[in-house]
């Protein structure tokens, strides 16, 4: 994967099994978000392929999305739209959505004045009830009040119960050993290790601490 002249990723190859809670994590510059991307489809690899069977895929990334001159009722329509609902569906969970990020207070204005915290909100529970096949959070449960970020990670559980997908990128790497099944550890653009979480995690964090 090249990005301005510049290799990104370098040989990747690996699969993602349905209904797995697959983290990544690696230092900053790692590729970790640049995989995200290419996951879903924003960025083409240059090289190889990615072959996916599912028909939709939500990357909740706090840089990406929401039409900031849009209310949060708007953007819940045109997020949905996009991940191929119906607008009439869309309207039908505004409420339901609304209500799960505790935002009905300021449903009416732009997007434009919401905090970080309050746009994590939306778009996870945008992504919680849309049900997308695969659901991409890139560094989301970092942000926002302590409060929603426990009641996301009791949503993440509830999905790898399911068959959802969820790939989750963050630098908490306590986080990933809970939250996910699986774990790959990138390093420079190359895959270091992929494999249980809690084995996976171990040696990333020797290796942070011999770094």
């Amino acid at each position: 994967m090249s990005r301005a002249s510049t290799t990104v990723l370098h040989d990747l190859s690996f699969s993602i099994a349905r209904g797995d809670t697959f983290g990544i994590v690696g230092s900053n510059g790692a590729g970790k978000s640049t995989l995200l991307k290419v996951l879903a489809g924003i960025y083409q690899p240059t090289r190889g392929s990615l072959v996916q069977s599912v028909s939709s895929v939500s990357l909740l990334n706090l840089q990406l999305g929401f039409d900031e001159n849009l209310d949060a009722r708007d953007n819940i329509v045109l997020s949905g739209m996009l991940m191929g609902m119906s607008r009439r569906r869309m309207r039908e969970l505004s409420d339901e959505i609304l209500d799960y990020a505790e935002l009905h207070i300021s449903a009416a204005v732009p997007v434009r004045s919401y905090s970080t915290g309050m746009k994590a909100r939306l778009g996870f529970a945008i992504s919680k009830y849309s049900r997308p096949d695969v659901i991409l959070l890139d560094e989301v449960l970092s942000v926002g009040d302590g409060h929603f970020r426990e009641k996301a990670e009791a949503t993440m559980r509830d999905m790898m119960m399911g068959e959802q997908t969820v790939v989750f990128v963050s630098h908490d790497s306590q986080r990933v050993r809970e939250l996910c099944n699986r774990v790959c550890w990138l390093k420079d653009g190359r895959v270091q290790m992929i494999g249980p979480a809690s084995e996976v995690i171990d040696a990333y964090e020797q290796y942070l601490v011999r770094r």
